[in-house]
Formats: C-alpha cells, sequence, structure tokens
C-alpha cells in the first residue's frame, strides 16, 4: 500500500504494509539510520523519533497511524532551537559513550526543552525515564539538559 509522509520536512512516498513500523520504514525504505532498533517494543526508547513534535517510540508505530503528520528524526534535530543546544550541550558535557542510545536521548531530550524550557530534576527523570543507556552516562546526559536549558534565552 502507498503512503505519502512528512520527514524531516520532505514528502515521502513508500509502498508498504499498513502495521510496518515507522521505524523499519526509516532505516530500510529510506535509508535513514540514525534512527537505531533497540528492543522492539518500545521499551529503551534507542528508536525515539517525533511525531509533530511529540517523542514517539517508532517500532511500535505503525506507518498507517502517521496521516498527515510531520516526523523529525535525528538526522534533522539540529534544526530546531531545542535539538540545537541539546547537541550542543551534549558535545560539552561529552555525553556518549558507546553512542547506540543516544540518537533516541537526543530526541527525547529535545522533545522536552521543546515544551518545558525550564525543566526541573523531576521533569527530566519523567521524559528520560523510557530510554536506557547500558553505558550508565545518565549523570552526563543529566547535565548536558540542564545545560541546554540554561542556554534557553527568551526567544528559545
Amino acid at each position: 500500500m502507498a503512503f505519502t509522509i512528512k520527514v524531516n520536512g520532505n514528502t515521502h512516498s513508500v509502498d508498504v504494509d499498513g502495521d510496518t513500523p515507522l521505524l523499519w520504514v526509516l532505516r530500510d525504505v529510506l535509508g535513514m539510520t540514525g534512527t537505531k532498533f533497540g528492543c522492539g517494543m518500545a521499551l529503551c526508547g534507542a528508536c525515539t523519533v517525533h511525531v509533530d513534535g511529540v517523542a514517539t517510540r517508532s517500532c511500535i508505530t505503525s506507518i498507517d497511524s502517521i496521516g498527515n503528520s510531520a516526523i523529525t528524526t535525528i538526522e534533522a534535530i539540529s534544526a530546531t532551537a531545542a535539538g540545537a543546544r541539546i547537541q550542543t550541550a551534549w558535545l560539552d558535557r561529552e555525553v556518549p559513550q558507546c553512542g547506540y542510545c543516544q540518537s533516541g536521548q537526543i530526541m527525547s531530550a529535545s522533545a522536552l526543552l521543546a515544551s518545558n524550557r525550564h525543566p526541573t530534576d523531576a521533569d527530566i527523570d519523567d521524559a528520560m525515564s523510557g530510554n536506557i543507556c547500558r553505558c550508565g552516562t545518565y549523570a552526563r546526559i543529566r547535565e548536558a539538559i540542564k545545560q541546554a536549558a540554561q542556554s534557553t534565552g527568551q526567544g528559545g
């Protein structure tokens, strides 16, 4: 079945079954491999993308549920104000270790900052609770989110 989806500001036509997970459309059909497969059950957060600005697990989101929603992946998150701040803070705080989970971590963190410019520790915990880092970089992730929030200007 043919679907038209908006990914990172571009329109794509894809011919897949309606129950195909968005993750596999992004990776296998569109060649956008920044979004990672982790568990396939929305438990680890590696596959997180934004659907209309909301952090969404692409491994359990079927392509037929997307409709006219705008999808943003790690490949384009730096074009958003929150995403750019998060990526800068990630580098400043040297967050990644192995790096596998980091695209999902960045997507969840940037969705948090886009909706809450000055998150509390509890807000950070809530937003990031579904993202697992096997290397245990949680302290650096929290520091980076706080740094990015502090760099949020009035327009951001």
